[in-house]
């Protein structure tokens, strides 16, 4: 997939992904080591949207498990499609097989309802998948244990039928928000890297790259602003999701430079729980636009 660092970080550039030296050598040797890619992070900074960006760049599908509390088997690896199994046993005893019991082979691979992580490793894909199995923080500890056959072998087994196992090992992106401790036995089977909140610079060439339109300034007060943000007291930062919606949408409304009444208008594009709202409109607000101004004179 990728020859080496430097190829790994211009691939990922050429498809409006700007990424570092860090991460560019993270998804690189995973890649030749065969490994999961387990990143960790703040919401909004671009873990999910690299499994998207991968998917792209190898023109394979990409396959997504979307974590939550209360994911089981049936709804992550694979379940029995019960109906068309007893659809399959009421035809049989309406046209007789000899001495064949109606339920044999009824718990084979046709009957079975394949769900991502199943999907993952199944036979027909011509080239290998990018698996996402996005925010595991959110799903129970008890989940884990499903993946790690899988993160170790590329393989499930199923008792009713035996070892499935991967013809192309897909590439396996994992995204934890860190709201929980990750088991170790998970994270030794990947590669690990944390992507932090982008420099200023970086997220700059971030809202260039995705909003080639956006007026200059407008794109440094922007990103100034949300560093400033971040580094208040509030419980949730703004992450780069919410900087491009922001800058995105004050374009909409024809906004070339930051004032106050823009900036407390639109407070729910960068900050999404109502006490950081309070905390951060009208007085802070003008303390943070002023030292924005006196950065972009």
């Amino acid at each position: 997939m990728f020859d080496s660092v430097e190829d790994t970080i211009d691939l990922l550039s050429k498809h409006n992904y700007i990424t570092d030296v860090g991460l560019g050598t993270c998804l690189f040797l995973s890649q030749k080591l065969g490994k999961a890619v387990f990143l960790e992070g703040e919401p909004g900074v671009g873990k999910t949207e690299i499994a998207k960006v991968l998917s792209q760049i190898l023109d394979t599908p990409l396959i997504r498990l979307q974590c939550y509390e209360g994911l089981d088997i049936n709804h992550a690896v694979y379940e029995w499609n019960y109906p068309r199994q007893l659809l399959e046993i009421q035809s049989r005893q309406l046209h007789p097989n000899g001495s064949a019991s109606i339920t044999d082979d009824i718990f084979v691979e046709k009957f079975l309802l394949k769900r991502p992580l199943l999907q993952a490793i199944d036979h027909s894909h011509r080239s290998a998948p990018v698996l996402l199995i996005d925010e595991l923080d959110r799903a129970d500890e008890e989940f884990e244990s499903f993946l790690l056959e899988l993160l170790s072998d590329f393989q499930i087994t199923i008792p009713e039928i035996g070892t499935l196992r991967a013809k192309h090992r897909p590439i396996v992106i994992i995204t934890s928000n860190r709201t929980r401790e990750i088991h170790d036995a998970l994270k030794r089977r990947c590669v690990y890297y944390w992507i932090d909140y982008p420099s200023r610079e970086k997220e700059l060439d971030i809202l260039r790259l995705k909003l080639p339109g956006i007026v200059e300034d407008l794109a440094a007060q922007v990103v100034n602003f949300i560093q400033w943000v971040r580094q208040q007291e509030i419980y949730k930062p703004p992450g780069v999701s919410e900087s491009l919606d922001w800058a995105e949408a004050l374009g909409y409304l024809n906004v070339h430079t930051l004032d106050t009444n823009v900036i407390n208008a639109t407070l729910g594009f960068i900050l999404k729980y109502q006490d950081d709202v309070n905390k951060i409109q009208n007085t802070v607000t003008q303390q943070l636009l002023e030292k924005v101004l006196h950065e972009s004179g």
